[in-house]
């Protein structure tokens, strides 16, 4: 999921307006001083937590948590996830008034909570009580109408993306599924029609999640990871050494599943429930993610194929997602130096800040690289603003690198028969203080590159720095509104639209890349990565 992200939206602007349009260009540091001037003067509207972004980076920390203060005890900041993985803040983290901070943002938070359960929910307007159901085994058949109702009507209004499914009538579908959803026989088989119904929206952040008390049923699946590569399903981690014992090997094809052709397989019970924004994230949902998904309680049968052509035959236990999770280990942040003095960052998320922090305490090393390779063909996303604060070490002035929409509803406008209108808005990002990067850099992706992920290589994009190599990116990000459905279950709707720094789309599309390279079975099997070899070929050549 990608988290909501305050960002350096207007410190272009604002800098424009405080120096005055026309006049010479004058230095970062005067910059910074006229920025400061001109909030301090209150003649802006910008708000407190911005205000203490802009001074966190310049590097004046009295009056950034002057501002944060401000932004906690006035405004009521309460997200603590959302400060603590803002990358604006890195300098703060060491002041003892960072954790006096967390402390009261905490607290507020807290009171927050206190305040949902008197009254239910701060909008129980929109999440009433009554939709909001308990789990039972069996949902009743008007509370399977009204989850339906409910989806069908949040995304009617919110959903950002209808004119990439042009042929879809949502009204259309929503009556058809009115007798399926009924027809259903327990809470399980509703949420499975209601994952179908979601689907046909084809927007990879727009989903529905079945209630923590099915979990198990909807998501368990075995210790490895199959992976679509080329025209072959085939294994890319094992992540258990008994399966190595049973003769299961990276590289291996998986054939069949349940004695189907694995493609079959995947069209039959996978796809048709996968929400997906384009055929390479549908790929990589339907054959990496969600393949072997399924009860904790049914094993699943796999035929596998080795590089020899050898069939055999394995029944493998799922396991449940929090006993899995614990024996998967993700490094989201590797450094590396390769042949030719290449410094190879891959970054695996955005979802912890640390990552930023970690690019920050490797970059005198990597600066004295002769290029760069950013990595993120495995990043799923994260937050968007640790991705860009490592952009800003590439840059030597101001640059847009952000575009976004949301569909803004009047209802007087409908009435007046006038044309709906939308909220646009722009990102810039500042070069980091005291560093630049002006060698050559390149950024590897593909379909799993996702969400946060394809804002860092859409920012890269915009900024003109490099080359992308790889394949299109999955073509999925944006703001979620997510929503809560009967029998505890929930559901998220794509509310923001983002582009690149132009304006150039690239949801629905993916970004595609400068010199697109794939991996293949010979190479993967080989050990060899295809990609990453064509990335530093290009920067070879280029030296």
């Amino acid at each position: 999921m990608r988290y909501q992200t305050i960002l350096l939206t207007f410190t272009c602007t604002l800098l424009a307006i405080a120096s005055g349009h026309g006049q010479a260009k004058i230095s970062g540091q005067e910059q910074l001083t006229k920025l400061k001037a001109f909030i301090l003067s209150g003649d802006t509207e910008i708000s407190n937590y911005n205000s203490a972004c802009y001074f966190a980076l310049a590097g004046e920390h009295a009056l950034a948590f002057k501002y944060l203060k401000a932004a906690v005890q006035k405004d009521g900041l309460h997200q603590v996830d959302m400060l603590t993985q803002d990358a604006d803040f890195i300098s703060l983290h060491s002041d003892p008034q960072w954790k006096e901070i967390l402390k009261e943002v905490a607290e507020n938070a807290k009171n927050r909570k206190k305040e949902d359960a008197m009254f239910f929910n701060r909008n129980s307007f929109w999440d009433s009580k009554n939709l909001v159901t308990a789990f039972r085994p069996n949902l009743s058949a008007e509370e399977k109408l009204a989850g339906l109702s409910k989806f069908w009507s949040e995304a009617k209004y919110n959903f950002v993306n209808f004119d990439l499914v042009p042929a879809l009538d949502i009204d259309s579908l929503y009556m058809a599924y009115i007798p399926k959803v009924r027809k259903t026989n327990s809470t399980k088989a509703y949420y499975r029609m209601l994952s179908e119904f979601c689907a046909q929206l084809k927007d990879g952040h727009t989903n529905v999640y079945p209630p923590k008390e099915l979990e198990d049923e909807f998501w368990s699946k075995p210790l490895l990871r199959p992976r679509l590569i080329g025209d072959k399903v085939l294994i890319v981690s094992i992540y258990d050494p008994e399966l190595k014992k049973r003769g299961i090997n990276i590289g291996d094809e998986v054939f069949e599943v349940n004695g189907l052709p694995v493609k079959e397989y995947a069209r039959k019970y996978v796809t048709p429930y996968a929400s997906a924004s384009t055929p390479q994230d549908l790929d990589v949902r339907s054959y990496e993610y969600e393949l072997l998904n399924g009860s904790f309680k049914e094993p699943v049968m796999l035929t596998l194929v080795d590089e020899k052509g050898k069939k055999t035959k394995h029944s493998l236990a799922r396991i449940q997602p929090k006993i899995r999770s614990q024996k998967i280990v993700n490094t989201n942040f590797e450094f590396k130096m390769l042949k030719g003095n290449i410094a190879h960052v891959v970054l695996n998320s955005f979802g912890d800040e640390k990552v930023a922090r970690q690019f920050a305490e490797h970059f005198d090393e990597i600066s004295n690289s002769n290029a760069i390779i950013f990595d993120v063909r495995g990043n799923g996303g994260g937050s968007s603003a640790v991705g860009w604060s490592i952009l800003r070490y590439l840059i030597n002035k101001p640059a847009k690198i952000h575009q976004m929409q949301s569909r803004l509803y009047n209802s007087a406008y409908r009435a007046w028969n006038y044309k709906q209108r939308f909220y646009t808005g722009e990102n810039f990002l500042n070069p980091m203080p005291n560093t630049y990067f002006g060698k050559q850099v390149v950024v590897l992706t593909s379909g799993q590159t996702y969400s946060a992920a394809e804002d860092f290589a859409g920012a890269f994009k915009s900024l003109g720095r490099g080359k992308i190599i790889g394949e299109a990116t999955g073509g999925s990000s944006g703001q979620p509104l997510m929503i809560y459905l009967p029998g505890s279950g929930s559901a998220r709707i794509c509310t923001k639209r983002d582009k690149l720094g132009d304006g150039g789309e690239f949801i629905g599309k993916g970004i595609q890349p400068d010199i697109i390279v794939s991996p293949t079975v010979a190479d993967f099997r080989k050990g060899k990565d295809t990609v990453l070899e064509a990335a530093i070929a290009q920067l070879t050549a280029n030296k």
